[in-house]
């Protein structure tokens, strides 16, 4: 397996950590705030669950904390939405935080499709 760095759905979900932490500066009491600080520890929990996926031995080891990221990054949009329902987000900030999951969703996704497939050889 290549460096985690390397990893495409690795770099979009360091970006997104970076940019929801950025956002939560917004929130109502900023990172104390419950919302702020669920989603934070939700999008920190993607790349660093990839990154450590990667450092674990074989291919059904990496595949569990795939799986894990995917349920963080699940977990991330839903705070995304609530977060902008309750006006915490403009909807420029929103969209682009939604886009970037989306595109780390898909990533992630392939990555693990990709992953899925050596567990059965």
């Amino acid at each position: 397996m290549p460096s985690f760095k390397s990893l495409r759905a690795w770099q979009l979900a360091k970006d997104l950590s970076v940019e929801s932490t950025r956002a939560v500066q917004a929130f109502p009491g900023g990172t104390r705030h419950p919302l702020a600080d669920q989603l934070l520890r939700a999008a920190y929990s993607v790349p660093l669950n990839i990154a450590e996926g990667c450092g674990r031995k074989g291919a059904r080891e990496l595949r569990r904390y795939l799986d894990i990221a995917r349920g963080s990054l699940l977990e991330v949009e839903s705070a995304l939405e609530i977060a902008g329902s309750l006006e915490y987000l403009t909807p420029e900030v929103q969209s682009r935080l939604q886009h970037l999951a989306s595109e780390t969703g898909r990533t992630l996704w392939g990555l693990l499709i990709t992953v899925s497939q050596r567990t059965r050889s």
